[in-house]
């Protein structure tokens, strides 16, 4: 097993560290605003693992994730 970090690990725990600082200010949002920002930071993760760090997967992923979020009850 390669014990060496790769730029897609790097990536991932740097995007999760973020989405976790960001949320922790959601606490005087709205329920609709706090579903937003949790599908676009999601949106965003997932995006940036699936395209490899790529900037258009990790923009598109936030921007389909807000709409979902926002969409949410």
């Amino acid at each position: 097993m390669n014990k060496h970090a790769t730029p897609t690990r790097l990536s991932l725990a740097a995007s999760a560290l973020i989405a976790i600082s960001l949320l922790s200010g959601c606490a005087n949002m709205t329920h609709r605003q706090q579903n937003t920002a949790i599908g676009a930071t999601a949106g965003a993760v997932l995006g940036s693992v699936l395209t490899g760090g790529g900037t258009v997967g990790t923009l598109g992923g936030a921007a389909i994730g807000g709409v979902i979020g926002h969409q949410s009850r």
